[in-house]
């Protein structure tokens, strides 16, 4: 059940003297970042205001997530599992979300998915261009080029696959994956957008 300002009363706080666990998650990387607690009015604080808001248990008060440092936990939604006596909490990082200045409590690097990572570091190269990057650079002679490059790899790959040296070949594979990420960023699309269509192929 999302959870809205409308169905916190349907929450279950009874079990915990008042309190439900929330795990945070990166919306973006799918990384957890941490469990808090919350009670109704943190919860309602936190869909009021869009900031991740929790009771802290050691200072029996509202604690808002980065009221100190600075890295806040953008909001962007809150489920509530079937009991509805905890809650999984999507939300966008500013920053470190661990005290010790660790991505995670985990001590996790929030980086998720690699693939993932990587287009979000091409993107990031399209946005903020960089003199000393390859992807600038290549992004900067246009769609032509790139296009060009990504059926230069594709031969490249079949030339290889013909082949048995595993890794001349998994380069290649990874060669052509680049590639055809910095393609789709070139047009303005999402690897997200092709999983899509693959999805409603696979029905």
């Amino acid at each position: 059940m999302q959870v809205t300002s409308d169905t916190v009363a349907a929450l279950d706080f009874g079990k915990e003297n008042g309190l439900i666990p929330a795990i945070v998650q990166d919306g973006t990387t799918r990384v957890v970042l941490m469990q808090g607690y919350m009670n109704a009015e943190a919860l309602t604080k936190t869909l009021e205001t869009g900031r991740v808001t929790f009771f802290s248990r050691s200072k029996q008060r509202l604690w808002t997530k980065g009221e100190s440092s600075g890295n806040v936990l953008n909001l962007i939604r809150i489920d509530a599992d079937c009991d509805r006596d905890s809650l999984l909490i999507q939300a966008t990082p500013t920053g470190p979300v661990c005290h010790t200045g660790s991505d995670t409590c985990w001590d996790h690097q929030n980086e998720g998915d690699f693939i993932a990572h990587l287009e979000r570091t091409i993107q990031d190269r399209r946005d903020n261009p960089s003199e000393s990057s390859y992807t600038t650079s290549l992004l900067r002679r246009g769609i032509n080029k790139v296009a060009q490059k990504v059926g230069e790899e594709a031969v490249e790959l079949v030339i290889e696959a013909k082949d048995n040296d595993k890794d001349l070949f998994l380069g290649e594979a990874a060669d052509l994956m680049y590639h055809y990420l910095v393609l789709l960023a070139a047009k303005g699309y999402t690897l997200a957008e092709v999983k899509d269509v693959l999805r409603k192929r696979h029905k």
